[in-house]
């Protein structure tokens, strides 16, 4: 018995040899015609992108890009560990679309110390600029497909180390308050409120939160690194006191209702891992009338924020402000203007000591502001943007943005990416 019990272990392991040689052959035959195919893919998956010229090849995507990703559940994209010291562009949705000013910005951020976009997710007339998937803009026809290709656009963005931020106009919106009525500012006789023709989201309103914090969730989804909320206050009329907002618009005050909104959008977008910005009026850093009249309390926002940005162009002020003469309007000295704005900033950060406080990155101006009128403005060039960046540096702050509303740039003042 011990006999046939060695003899069929024998024949068991004699059969498992012949299978391993048999195998063998057939197993470098489907790997060889494997590693053939795939090598066809990848050179047909090249030739494809690059004849597009659009995006950088396959192939390349994981050693290009931020240098600092991980995998959130949830969320297609790679996100960032780390967000850089912002110095950005805004980038309007059109421009995207138009291959040769695209390219030139992009080639703007390769040559200069520019490291991010700031793109048009929710434009000023309420339109959703790339195809979502949101069922409430879906079902009043919000979206107006001028980003065909939102992975395409994320994937140069990634591959050319643009940091992505979502601009996302809140409750101007002409389109949703018109189309979702239970959610727009109205009349005392139910109508609809409206300022130069334009209506508004009900800021008091929490389903027109919902409205705009859903669309920022699927910005994150895309990509987007940053949600960046603009108009996110009430319209700067002194028409609102004929609006009616509701039982709760008459128990809640303005200041109370945007920070409440902010407390809001940061605990929602927290499992997206993204950043949370918001533009503010630059006058409401030193003024309680202004930030009471559109509901910004800067220092309220500040404790809640990642970001804050004031919107401090000099052509915005006037005569008289941070010790420019009386006659003389701000638009003519960028650097007082930016340099006297910031270290106002940086005197009222001085209540927050020892709390949390968001990181202050100013708009500045990339733009002539002409219709200010002969002898009060001047031509906006190299040398006053670069005064303006410098007024930031100066004011100890590190982050900035440049605003101009066709998102036309040159790299005029601004210095070359190697030197920070």
């Amino acid at each position: 018995m011990a006999y046939l019990k060695r003899r069929n272990k024998k024949k068991y392991w004699i059969l498992i040899l012949a299978i391993i040689v048999v195998s063998i052959p057939i197993i470098y035959v489907n790997t060889h015609k494997k590693d053939q195919e795939d090598k066809s893919n990848l050179k047909l998956d090249n030739n494809t992108v690059n004849e597009n010229n659009d995006i950088k090849s396959n192939d390349n995507s994981l050693e290009v890009g931020f240098d600092d990703y991980i995998d959130t559940p949830n969320i297609n994209y790679r996100l960032y560990k780390k967000t850089p010291k912002v110095k950005g562009l805004y980038v309007n949705a059109h421009t995207i679309t138009q291959k040769e000013k695209f390219n030139s910005i992009i080639n703007i951020a390769n040559t200069t110390e520019i490291n991010a976009f700031v793109i048009d997710v929710k434009d000023d007339e309420g339109k959703i600029t790339y195809n979502m998937n949101n069922k409430e803009s879906d079902d009043i026809k919000a979206e107006r497909v001028s980003i065909r290709d939102i992975d395409g656009l994320m994937d140069r963005l990634y591959e050319n180390d643009i940091y992505p931020i979502a601009r996302i106009v809140a409750f101007k919106d002409p389109h949703a308050s018109k189309n979702i009525k239970d959610y727009a500012i109205k009349n005392k006789d139910g109508s609809l409120w409206e300022y130069g023709e334009i209506t508004w989201l009900n800021p008091y309103n929490e389903g027109a939160w919902n409205y705009v914090i859903n669309v920022a969730k699927e910005a994150a989804k895309a990509g987007f690194k940053e949600i960046q909320f603009d108009y996110i206050r009430f319209e700067a009329t002194k028409k609102l006191k004929n609006a009616y907002f509701g039982e709760i618009g008459e128990t809640k005050n303005r200041m109370e209702t945007i920070a409440h909104f902010v407390e809001y959008a940061m605990k929602e977008l927290e499992p997206y891992n993204v950043k949370v910005s918001a533009d503010v009026f630059g006058t409401i850093i030193t003024s309680k009338v202004d930030a009471k009249a559109i509901g910004q309390d800067y220092l309220k926002m500040a404790e809640k924020l990642d970001v804050i940005c004031p919107m401090v162009y000099p052509s915005h002020y006037g005569k008289g402000f941070f010790g420019i003469p009386k006659n003389k309007h701000s638009d003519l000295y960028p650097y007082e203007t930016i340099f006297g704005s910031m270290t106002a900033s940086n005197k009222k950060y001085e209540e927050l000591k020892g709390k949390r406080a968001a990181i202050v990155r100013p708009w500045l101006q990339a733009f002539t502001a002409g219709y200010l009128g002969s002898g009060n403005y001047k031509i906006y060039g190299g040398e006053e943007i670069r005064a303006q960046i410098q007024a930031v540096y100066d004011a100890g702050l590190d982050e900035w943005i440049l605003w101009h509303a066709g998102s036309s740039y040159t790299k005029d003042g601004l210095m070359s990416n190697n030197i920070q």
